[in-house]
């Protein structure tokens, strides 16, 4: 579709949102806004990885925050981001029957290469390869929302939520296994032994900050077999008395 000039949007494949991504909030704010200079639609017909760099000062100016600070975050973030993965899940089934019998555990860098200018302010990323593929040529089996819906948030729980969540926007309904729910959320072992963890950590602050900073109608419930919750359903819709904010297609 046709987007104005000036919005930032972020597309990426459906693979990548379920992944464990293990960011900071920080991190998550360079990696989405480098990712919203790519154009999802075209093939990188180079022979490197793209590459995209972010300003301190379009960081500041999107993210609300003094540019002293966006200094800090791009410089922080650029020297962690490095050693960050991503973390996938693939499905591995038998031959004969197709049944699935488990997962294949795939890890990867964000980045091949970062580049930081401390006296210009600005941070240049040079994407991995295996990502890629999740960034460009995207036609079908992806997620996409407007940078601004995520700029205000103060939880990266928030922002994963927002992400799985809108793989659904059009039917309104999400629903995962806890155990997709924890690992896209980034649970640890220690969060994932008590439901009440997850719901007091993770799901209900970020259900309220989605509904206060994104103009959401957000509903959900743990969904369970015999006493155990197997997966958590999300049924949302945009707040019509919050008129402010647009529902991107």
């Amino acid at each position: 579709p046709e987007r104005p000039s000036g919005e930032r949007w972020v597309t990426f494949s459906n693979a990548l949102t379920r992944a464990g991504q293990s960011l900071t909030l920080a991190e998550k704010r360079l990696v989405m806004l480098a990712a919203s200079k790519l154009d999802s639609y075209t093939t990188n017909r180079e022979p490197e990885p793209p590459t995209s760099r972010v300003t301190a000062l379009e960081y500041a100016e999107l993210y609300e925050l003094d540019i002293n600070t966006a200094y800090d975050q791009l410089q922080s973030s650029a020297k962690n981001l490095y050693q960050r993965s991503i973390t996938f899940y693939e499905p591995v089934y038998k031959r004969k029957t197709g049944q699935e019998i488990g997962q294949t555990t795939v890890k990867c860098r964000w980045v091949g290469e970062v580049k930081y200018h401390k006296q210009q302010g600005w941070v240049e990323l040079k994407w991995w390869g295996r990502v890629t593929p999740h960034l460009l040529n995207l036609r079908k089996q992806f997620t996409s929302y407007q940078l601004k819906q995520a700029c205000a948030f103060r939880s990266i729980y928030s922002w994963r939520l927002l992400e799985l969540l809108m793989r659904f926007k059009q039917s309104g309904i999400a629903e995962y296994s806890v155990e997709d729910f924890c690992q896209s959320m980034d649970a640890t072992p220690k969060q994932m032994e008590n439901f009440n963890n997850i719901k007091r950590r993770m799901i209900e602050p970020a259900v309220k900050e989605l509904c206060e900073k994104d103009g959401w109608l957000i509903k959900w419930e743990a969904v369970k077999a015999g006493r155990k919750v197997k997966a958590l359903r999300f049924t949302f819709e945009r707040n019509p008395q919050m008129t402010i904010f647009e529902f991107g297609a």
